[in-house]
């Protein structure tokens, strides 16, 4: 069977991650890469042995070769670049957040309804560790009873000192919101698909604890330190901390809190789902085991067996117990699922997607938009 070629823009951290995670799947190869960055993007397709390389994004999105692109440029250039590949006719996979705000993700959604036959993914992937699917399907068949309380946290500490910065600080290229927008919005995606259900209204308070930054005057890459650098001094509007009340559609309260301040922290992700029978609780930096808790008989470290999963998250699970899968699997767990869902000629509106569509992007930038308004008016705000 030949494989689908795949064109990936953006050859920063997350982009080489793209071309890595599509190394493991056997049926799609990355033909193609593109970055404004000519001598780095030659260097990746040059290391990773990939056939073409462009300068220009057009080039890419206009050679006829590629069936599917993925997007992984900063958040300000999404909307342009999306737009671009559905009106191509080619599928799209882009990064998260979809947008910088709701009016962009809509026009994207609305796009999409006149090319009914693309499909468009986003990289929501921690709902795509098996584990998390495993929870889902235990929680919609009644395990542990009605649910009543969502709960955790996503804590980082990569933005701690003054002299921390990234494109993600500022709000020309980010949006209005950054910490909720650039990790709060996988808690969020995580908690609905457990519950299977949509968080309908919002309480937040949100938090600068600093200020003023200092932003190197030369390119940083994202997750680096260099000490060798000179600085000016900005202004910072956009939110470092964020703690958040939420009401879901299926009765469930909430609560969780997001950080890209907190010491030591560096992707630590919690959740956990309280229910009239029991408890599931999941952390992303032992994702290979889930806590059960009961009230009247021992509780249970679940460890994940691919023998022991609900069927429907076997799938998803691939090395034998004992062999711990993490983020690199839930990454390829998410392609799989999209790419298969290409190659089996599935769509969107008719057939069912384990992947996060645009759809769910756009109704995450809404709740993201509302904790912000939230925080701003401190109020309830319900999201339409």
């Amino acid at each position: 069977m030949e494989k689908i070629k795949t064109g990936i823009i953006g050859m920063g951290f997350i982009g080489v991650s793209h071309i890595e995670t599509l190394c493991r799947i056997g049926f799609a190869e990355t033909y193609a890469v593109a970055d404004i960055n000519y001598e780095l993007a030659k260097k990746k397709a040059d290391g990773y042995g990939i056939e073409k390389c462009y300068a220009n994004i057009d080039d890419l999105i206009n050679d006829p070769e590629i069936k599917v692109i993925h997007n992984c440029t900063p958040t300000h250039m999404h909307k342009e670049i999306n737009e671009k590949i559905i009106n191509s006719g080619k599928h799209v996979f882009s990064e998260k957040p979809l947008a910088r705000n709701s009016e962009e993700s809509a026009h994207m959604v609305e796009l999409l309804k006149q090319h009914p036959d693309t499909v468009a993914g986003i990289n929501f992937c921690y709902r795509m560790n098996p584990l998390i699917q495993d929870a889902k399907n235990r929680i919609a068949s009644d395990e542990i009873g009605k649910p009543y309380l969502v709960h955790g946290n996503y804590l980082q500490d990569w933005l701690l000192f003054e002299t921390d910065y990234n494109w993600r600080i500022d709000p020309e290229y980010t949006g209005t919101s950054r910490c909720v927008g650039d990790i709060g919005s996988h808690w969020l995606d995580l908690a609905q698909t457990m519950l299977g259900s949509r968080i309908t209204q919002v309480c937040a308070d949100t938090v600068i604890a600093l200020p003023k930054r200092k932003k190197p005057t030369t390119q940083v890459e994202t997750f680096t330190v260099n000490t060798n650098v000179e600085y000016e001094e900005k202004v910072i509007t956009t939110e470092d901390y964020a703690a958040v009340l939420l009401k879901f559609a299926n009765g469930a309260s909430g609560v969780f809190n997001c950080s890209e301040i907190s010491a030591g922290r560096k992707n630590f992700i919690n959740i956990e789902v309280d229910g009239s029978l029991a408890s599931f609780q999941w952390q992303q930096e032992q994702s290979d085991r889930m806590w059960k808790g009961n009230r009247n008989s021992n509780n249970e470290e679940i460890i994940r067996n691919s023998n022991l999963l609900t069927p429907e998250a076997r799938k998803y699970s691939f090395l034998a117990a004992g062999h711990p899968e993490g983020w690199n699997d839930a990454f390829k767990n998410n392609l799989t699922a999209f790419y298969t869902f290409i190659r089996d000629g599935r769509k969107l509106g008719r057939d069912k997607a384990d992947f996060a569509t645009f759809e769910d992007g756009h109704y995450i930038m809404k709740l993201t938009e509302a904790i912000i308004q939230s925080s701003r008016e401190k109020r309830w705000i319900t999201i339409e």
